[in-house]
């Protein structure tokens, strides 16, 4: 069982900067797909951006040249560097994990099996 553990989340200036880490332990985290997905009041949870084991990523076309993912194998942890802030980039962040093949798309939120509990994103204009 993977337990996953955002934090970094808070209230910026629209053009500011955050930086979200989610921290996993109970799995082999060198082996598993990172996402992050968000979630705005009354919509659907979104897909922001994800990183494979190779070191892959991929990001949503909203946040492409903004927001960059990572990862450390050696800290368990994956991290997204959120730039120039938008007031639509208010959300509850989540962290995803899961073991996906190449095959799958990592943007599907249901291709993950474990979740975070969620950090807040709040960008105010």
């Amino acid at each position: 069982q993977v337990q996953l553990v955002e934090s970094g989340g808070g209230l910026v200036q629209a053009g500011g900067s955050l930086r979200l880490s989610c921290a996993a332990s109970g799995g082999t985290f060198s082996s598993y797909v990172m996402g992050w997905f968000r979630q705005a009041p009354g919509k659907e949870r979104d897909f922001v951006a994800a990183i494979r084991t190779s070191g892959n990523t991929d990001y949503a076309d909203s946040v492409k040249g903004r927001f960059t993912i990572s990862r450390d194998n050696a800290k368990n942890t994956v991290n997204l560097q959120m730039a120039g802030l938008k007031p639509e980039d208010t959300a509850v962040y989540y962290c995803a994990a899961n073991r996906l093949p190449t095959c799958y798309r990592t943007s599907d939120y249901m291709n993950y099996a474990y979740w975070g509990q969620g950090t807040q994103v709040t960008v105010s204009s």
